[in-house]
């Protein structure tokens, strides 16, 4: 079932960034049949919720609850278009399952590409306080019925890798329900998902998935989710080799969720395989974006160093992508660390105004 789903990218979102008011139009212009305005931002931007199935396992799941993480979006996106083109296999699907997806939660956020709200709440911190109208929104849809697996869909920054060596492009994670992160039913119901995914993407993208941490966090709101009974997959789309829009990230963050949406309707609540979740790699924080080797600064006495720099990503006014600026983060000895791109300094000259390179600033230096 999982090998013959052909991925399609939806071509009404070319870009990493999708802006809410472009989303909104494509829901009400092409899937107004399945949507419902579930409540507003703060801002009083919509939040949709697309409904989609006839089985009778429930399964709740929402993107962009972090605004700068789209292929939260995107998967649903390309997942629906990509089902289009393959009516059997859609009809296959959503026989056994009945999904909810909200849309774009924090459009406030991710009209600005931010990670918070426009109180500058981070959501995914707010289950226990719900300060955010969002996270009361998203709590009173998720126990409005029973639901059987929640999906927690997030992106993760491009300082992970699997083994030190390939990027983390998906990482996973069934949630902790207690700090000493007991492995119950529930959590059992999540890895036997998260094991399928596993076992058919690993043939795709080999080395390149992983588990995120199963640290318990008190007030997120997996954890909280898990522990009210509802047995939650986090997704995490991270970096993708030479491919900072993300598109690989896409594709495949895509047919994660198709794996997962079907594997729920095989595994039926049961916990058939889960024990495969254990041999997936725990995330490694492990790479800068760039680093420049054997930098010699133009200090009045000899100083040879190591520069990491991490790319800073915003949308600028009146754009319609999303922009990344190089920001110093480290400088010194980083031999253990390592650099999706690295460049040997070795005999060429450090030109900047600066006699060094300044720490979180943008990087103001060239190499010759």
């Amino acid at each position: 079932m999982h090998s013959t789903f052909q991925y399609q990218k939806n071509p009404n979102f070319p870009n990493r960034y999708i802006s809410p008011k472009s989303l909104q139009n494509f829901l009400q212009e092409n899937l107004s049949d399945y949507i419902t305005l579930m409540g507003t931002s703060t801002l009083g931007e919509p939040i949709y919720q697309f409904s989609y199935g006839s089985g009778d396992i429930n399964i709740l799941a929402w993107s962009q609850m972090h605004g700068n993480e789209s292929n939260s979006t995107h998967c649903m996106l390309d997942l629906w278009y990509s089902l289009e083109f393959q009516p059997q296999l859609k009809e296959k699907l959503f026989q056994n399952i009945s999904l909810d997806f909200i849309f774009m939660l924090n459009p406030d956020g991710s009209k600005v590409w931010s990670r918070r709200n426009s109180l500058d709440i981070d959501m995914n911190r707010d289950y226990l306080q719900n300060a955010s109208c969002e996270m009361k929104l998203l709590k009173e849809i998720a126990f409005s019925k029973k639901y059987d697996y929640a999906l927690n869909l997030h992106e993760q920054r491009t300082i992970f890798s699997t083994d030190g060596k390939n990027p983390a492009t998906l990482s996973f994670l069934a949630p902790s329900e207690d700090y000493d992160r007991t492995v119950t039913e529930n959590r059992k119901k999540s890895m036997a998902v998260i094991a399928s995914i596993y076992n058919v993407l690993r043939m795709q993208i080999p080395n390149q998935i992983a588990r995120y941490s199963d640290e318990f966090y008190p007030t997120s709101t997996g954890d909280n989710f898990m522990r009210a009974g509802i047995p939650v997959i986090l997704f995490e789309g991270g970096h993708f080799p030479d491919d900072y829009q993300r598109f690989g990230t896409r594709k495949y963050y895509t047919i994660a969720l198709y794996t997962a949406l079907s594997s729920i309707g095989l595994l039926d609540r049961k916990t058939y395989g889960y024990e495969t979740y254990f041999e997936i790699p725990e995330n490694k924080e492990s790479h800068f974006d760039v680093i420049y080797r054997n930098v010699k600064l133009n200090t009045d006495f000899e100083c040879v160093l190591d520069v990491a720099v991490q790319y800073k990503e915003e949308i600028k006014e009146g754009e319609e992508e999303i922009s990344f600026v190089p920001i110093v983060v480290e400088v010194g000895d980083l031999h253990r660390k390592k650099g999706w791109k690295e460049i040997d300094c070795t005999g060429k000259k450090f030109i900047s105004e600066n006699k060094f390179p300044k720490l979180e600033a943008i990087q103001n230096f060239t190499i010759e």
